[in-house]
Parts: structure tokens; sequence; C-alpha cells
């Protein structure tokens, strides 16, 4: 596949997203699932357990800080559909402005992260690493809380897997999603503008959602 940056974008715009089978195959594919993961931005489960490491622990927030880092933790792993050409493209799309990471740094550590891909008041969540306790499910809190403070509409996690079940994860159809991805690339909104939030207001704004 002749992969560049705008065609990935017009991927996304129609719904479908690129894959490899592994680190080191160069062969990369359209994926266009039936039952469509997506987290409901006003239905994130944040537990007593995740509340309290939230509130004890002494992570750092940031985002955008370093994008390459978050990609290669997502990639390091025995099993991986991030694959150099893929890698390099999502940097691209970052120095670009259409895509986004958030890093839990434990110190000077990078221990998590989530990047993904932006287009209108779309967020098309691409992968998450951890390397600490709950290092993801911190990432996926503040995440959802910047993205319903920057007027997001529709948080894509591609697949339902049971993580993010536990976390509030849904599966829809197909047609379903289509649908609230036209709705939400119509819209606009804008992940850089949130100032980062306080881990009680995060706590808060989930419980209240939730």
């Amino acid at each position: 596949m002749n992969l560049t940056p705008d065609i990935l974008l017009r991927g996304y715009s129609i719904g479908i997203f690129p894959m490899a089978d592994h680190r080191e195959v160069d062969d990369i594919f359209w994926v266009d699932p039936q039952r469509r993961g997506i987290m409901p931005l006003n239905g994130f489960h944040l537990s007593r357990s995740l509340a309290r490491r939230l509130r004890h622990e002494t992570y750092q927030i940031t985002t955008d800080v370093d994008f390459s880092g978050v990609v290669e933790g997502c990639a390091d792993r025995s099993e991986t559909w991030i694959n150099a050409e893929i890698h390099r493209h999502y940097l691209q799309l970052h120095q670009d402005g259409h895509a986004h990471s958030l890093e839990v740094w434990d110190g000077p550590d990078l221990v998590g992260g989530v990047y993904g891909v932006v287009l209108g008041a779309a967020f098309f969540g691409e992968s998450m690493f951890s390397r600490r306790t709950d290092a993801s499910k911190i990432a996926l809190a503040y995440l959802v809380d910047r993205l319903n403070q920057a007027g997001f509409t529709l948080f894509d996690t591609q697949f339902l897997t049971e993580h993010l079940a536990s976390l509030g994860g849904i599966e829809i159809s197909r047609a379903d999603y289509r649908r609230r991805l036209e709705q939400a690339i119509g819209l606009s909104a804008d992940f850089t503008k949130p100032q980062l939030p306080s881990a009680q207001d995060v706590i808060q704004r989930n419980t209240q959602t939730s």
C-alpha cells in the first residue's frame, strides 16, 4: 500500500484504519470492523481503586511532549501492528497537528501513555501502553477528561478489549459508528486547548458523568 498522511486521514474519515501484521512486516492493510469499539465520553468507569491511585500517585501528566516515545512504548511488545512505516507516518501526522499523545511520567521515566488521530470532534485512539500498575488506566482517565473539556463527541477505540470494557467501553455496529463519525467530523474540537487538570478535577468530572 502506498500510504501517505493524507491517505491515512481519508481512511479515518470514512471509518477505516491501517494495521500491519507485525513490526517486521512491510505490508499494511485497512481494517473495517463489523463491530466497533468506542468509549462513551459520558460513560468512563472510574473505579474506587483507580480514584485512590489518582489521588495518591505522584505521576506527572503531559500532552504532546514525547509523541514518538509513546508510539515506541505502544510498539514495545511481542506482538504489535505498528511497523516502521506506520510509525513514520504517525510522526508526520503529529507534526502536522493531526495526531496527539498523552504521557504518564514517573520522574524522568515515561511509564504510560496513549496516542491517537484527530478529525473534527472525533478522536481515534490508536494504542496505549503501561510500564507501571494502572498507568494506562490513568492515561485514559486524563484523556477522557481532556476530550470532554475540548469538545470532542466521539472516542473511537477500534476494538473492544476486556481492559476497555472494564473502563466503560462498548461495542456498536458499523452503521451506528459511521453515523456517529459523520456527525463528529463535521464539528470542531481542540485537543490542545484545555489546561492540564488536577487529579481531583479528573475524579470529580468522571464521577459526575459515569
